[in-house]
């Protein structure tokens, strides 16, 4: 609750400081606008319990907080209604970054006041193998005829729309990573992409098997100048404007692939650029690669986050994988070890 005044001035210096050392570490614009809202309702909470010093808060109180106010007030957006799940899920994520940033600017050390998560209001959506081969299909169909785009420019989208694949689904890459690729990010040589804006700044090294390798070569060497007309980018993805394609465009374009798949399960559903990276997580889980391995391609700072595609599917059913073979992942692992 963005709107809650707090009086204290200590309070209010600690809720700007986190929110920089969040944009710091790089965290997505969103979050560092919603983490510190939700730390300014529970340091308002406090203040109205006669709290005004951080040495005044403990874990019980903070307990006491989630259970009997957050768990309890009515939601802004809903008329009557409780927070949602995903909400309250928010707000612990919120608390326990909070303390994790007293921690480490050394204002104060908590222990861990153990909230218990909600169960999330719905699922995580993700594709079959079929319907990411369906979305690659979509690529190669004969699109409509756009008065004043040469064949050649539609044929350069195309080939970009299946570097799209490569990347998000293909190399498992959030939105905003994939957008900041450069050309220079990728090693043709030793099919490996390095994404260097990756969350909280953090670096990693991602494996490109075969045939995501070829899409890429295709789109960079064959088409991608098409797209430049003679301008100057390092962007890998680029747009009619001649410019870094960004993330709308991107999905839009994901959007019209499952259109045309003519698949009406598959059109059926809603997603997102994040939607193929969830999918490579569960079939590469399907086919049995350890979860560290996973968590690592991923780039997850935990497992606790990868453990969450252990409960969209049954017992791993060991099938076949082409797009990532587990040997190229599990190499490169070895190697960084």
């Amino acid at each position: 609750m963005k709107r809650l005044p707090l009086k204290n001035a200590s309070f209010r210096y600690v809720e700007e400081s986190f929110r920089e050392w969040l944009d710091v570490l790089g965290y997505s614009p969103k979050t560092v606008k919603r983490m510190p809202w939700n730390i300014r309702e529970m340091l308002h909470h406090f203040e109205q319990q006669g709290i005004d010093k951080l040495n005044g808060i403990d874990s019980k109180g903070i307990k006491n907080y989630f259970e009997n106010h957050l768990k309890q007030r009515a939601s802004t957006g809903h008329k009557g209604g409780a927070l949602e799940n995903a909400t309250l899920n928010n707000h612990i994520n919120s608390i326990n970054k909070f303390l994790e940033y007293l921690r480490q600017v050394g204002r104060l050390t908590l222990a861990q006041p153990n909230l218990k998560r909600e169960e999330p209001g719905r699922r995580i959506v993700f594709l079959t193998e079929g319907e990411t081969q369906q979305l690659f299909a979509a690529t190669y169909k004969q699109p409509a005829p756009r008065p004043g785009l040469p064949d050649s420019r539609v044929e350069a989208m195309q080939s970009r729309d299946r570097a799209m694949l490569a990347v998000f689904y293909g190399c498992g890459l959030r939105r905003n990573e994939g957008v900041q690729l450069n050309v220079g990010d990728i090693n043709f040589d030793r099919a490996i992409l390095h994404v260097r804006k990756g969350k909280q700044y953090k670096e990693r090294l991602v494996p490109i098997s075969k045939t995501a390798l070829k899409h890429l070569q295709e789109y960079v060497y064959d088409h991608r100048g098409e797209l430049l007309q003679g301008s100057k980018s390092e962007a890998l993805f680029i747009s009619l404007r001649a410019q870094r394609t960004d993330g709308q465009t991107l999905q839009l374009r994901l959007n019209h692939l499952q259109q045309r798949s003519n698949n009406p399960e598959l059109m059926g559903k809603e997603i997102g650029l994040h939607t193929l990276r969830h999918s490579i997580a569960t079939h590469l889980l399907q086919a049995g690669m350890p979860l560290e391995s996973i968590s690592r391609f991923l780039g997850h700072s935990s497992l606790e986050s990868t453990q969450i595609y252990t409960h969209l599917i049954g017992q791993p059913q060991g099938q076949s994988f082409d797009n990532i073979p587990r040997y190229e992942v599990e190499k490169l692992f070895e190697d960084e070890r």
